[in-house]
């Protein structure tokens, strides 16, 4: 996926977090905030992980979703859901998480990670009302930067409401 296109739907395993699946045509209507993610990522614990629960307690449900996409590509093994539940618990993230699917081809990029063209973790994806992706980085990206993206999202999805 790339700046501009529609986001692809997600291809997830199981969701925790939430009482019912999430589907990117139920978010319709809402900025999405995406962080891929992997529990032994140094890169998703010291900055994504903590940057996305701060958007998530920043901005106002209803008009921005924060979802996190826990995508594994390495370590398999250490990395089950039983592991991630518990590091939902000790790092307090209270948003959606979705649990990529494995590829069933045996290929240890899981699907949705394929599909968004993702390079590794963290990778973050801003998805406008709209549903179209508006930012695709991965790495760490300055707050300041990301909360300047959310802002411009949020006054076009005030500008376009009936």
């Amino acid at each position: 996926m790339v700046q501009g296109e529609n986001a692809i739907e997600w291809d997830v395993e199981r969701w925790l977090n939430v009482d019912a699946p999430l589907s990117l045509a139920d978010l319709r209507g809402t900025v999405v905030v995406v962080h891929a993610f992997q529990m032994l990522c140094p890169g998703c614990v010291s900055h994504g992980i903590p940057q996305a629960r701060a958007i998530h307690q920043m901005f106002p449900a209803g008009r921005l979703q924060v979802v996190g996409l826990h995508t594994v590509f390495e370590h398999h093994e250490a990395m089950q859901e039983v592991a991630l539940r518990a590091f939902l618990h000790e790092y307090r993230i209270h948003f959606p998480v979705g649990i990529d699917r494995p590829d069933p081809r045996g290929n240890p990029i899981p699907c949705t990670m394929q599909a968004w063209h993702m390079q590794g973790t963290p990778t973050l994806v801003i998805l406008d009302a709209q549903g179209q992706v508006r930012l695709h980085h991965f790495g760490q990206l300055d707050d300041l930067r990301v909360g300047g993206v959310i802002g411009q999202l949020l006054s076009e999805a005030d500008s376009t409401a009936p």
